[in-house]
């Protein structure tokens, strides 16, 4: 295995799902009812669960429910995004939702963290780029979004916007690093040599 079989992750294109808000916390990602899995598999279905369900006799749905939106890839939040528990099963339902990218005022450093190891980009936009983006998507569901993560710029129309992201974790989705387990991989004879090494493990 090389550096070439890592993933990179850089252009991400799609059509955008809108949710206005501060502060959603994990619990209301994923309800913590469903947080009895490790495989994750399934968790899609119980997206904002309980927020849609209050919202499902209202004439606006929950954006999630809004038949819309379904098979958008971008997410365009507010302040303070995943904030709340250290569930990494909120960034893992949103993932497995069809989310590939995240663009945000700001988020939970824990909910970055988790998503950063999934390969989940979560870009920094300013609040007014964000209610521009936001409306956008609110009046044309259809209009394509596309996120630079190597440019650090967001793309719809003739409009198009700055983000940020720490050096450290573009790098790392440029790279494809991101991903711990093919670097352990990519380096598995310096593993079984330390392995090797340690007599708890040559004990047995």
């Amino acid at each position: 295995m090389g550096a070439d079989t890592f993933q990179i992750i850089d252009r991400i294109e799609g059509r955008g799902i809108p949710l206005r808000g501060n502060d959603i916390d994990t619990d209301r990602i994923i309800p913590a009812r469903y947080l009895k899995t490790v495989r994750f598999e399934g968790l899609e279905a119980h997206v904002f669960e309980d927020d849609r369900l209050a919202l499902q006799h209202r004439a606006t749905p929950h954006p999630f429910s809004d038949t819309a939106y379904q098979g958008a890839s971008v997410l365009v939040v507010n302040r303070n995004f995943g904030c709340g528990s250290s569930r990494e099963h909120a960034p893992q339902a949103l993932q497995r939702w069809g989310i590939r990218v995240v663009l945000g005022e700001s988020f939970s450093e824990i909910f970055f963290g988790n998503a950063l190891a999934l390969g989940l980009p979560c870009l920094t936009l300013d609040p007014g780029d964000i209610e521009a983006l936001q409306g956008a998507i609110e009046a044309d569901p259809a209009r394509r979004l596309v996120a630079s993560v190597s440019e650090l710029t967001v793309t719809t129309g003739g409009l198009v916007v700055r983000a940020h992201l720490p050096a450290g974790a573009r790098e790392a989705f440029v790279t494809g690093t991101w991903d711990a387990t093919s670097l352990l991989l990519d380096r598995f004879d310096e593993v079984r040599g330390v392995a090797a090494r340690l007599p708890y493990i040559q004990g047995f």
